[in-house]
């Protein structure tokens, strides 16, 4: 099987069994749930602006005038990418967590051009790297402990 049809191949969640015995399993799973639920939260958050107040703060102008719209507009946007890239996670970690990495990526790239959120820029580089573990975790879980 080539490297991106296993890389899109679904990944089942480890059974019960598994995620008892197994601390691979236990790890694959929290870190699955972890990237799945926080993109979609923080994803949805962009449109109630319960954690924050103004997430337009947060977005570089560079990056304000590559996207179309207004700053609301563009973090509407983001919003929708990050809940499509947490339900990516949950079906295809593999793949999801890369996305996620990516994605971390671009939000370290855009906090560090806004200036003054380096530290959140760090904490987001440890949330790329978890991200990365959780897609090789994917790998190393589906393909030898199904």
């Amino acid at each position: 099987m080539s490297t991106l049809a296993a890389t899109l191949r679904p990944v089942p969640v480890p059974t019960a069994e598994a995620v008892r015995r197994d601390p691979v399993a236990q790890a694959f799973l929290v870190m699955r749930i972890a990237f799945t639920v926080a993109p979609i939260l923080f994803g949805l958050d962009k449109f109630a602006n319960v954690l924050t107040d103004d997430w337009t703060r947060y977005l570089a102008t560079q990056f304000n005038d590559l996207i179309p719209g207004n700053a609301a507009d563009a973090m509407h946007i983001v919003g929708v990418v990050e809940i499509v890239a947490g339900l990516v996670v949950a079906v295809v970690p593999r793949f999801g967590g890369l996305l996620v990495a990516a994605w971390l990526g671009g939000i370290i790239v855009n906090l560090l051009l806004v200036g003054g959120y380096g530290d959140i820029a760090l904490r987001d580089f440890g949330l790329l790297l978890g991200a990365l573990a959780l897609s090789r975790l994917a790998s190393a879980f589906g393909d030898q402990r199904t």
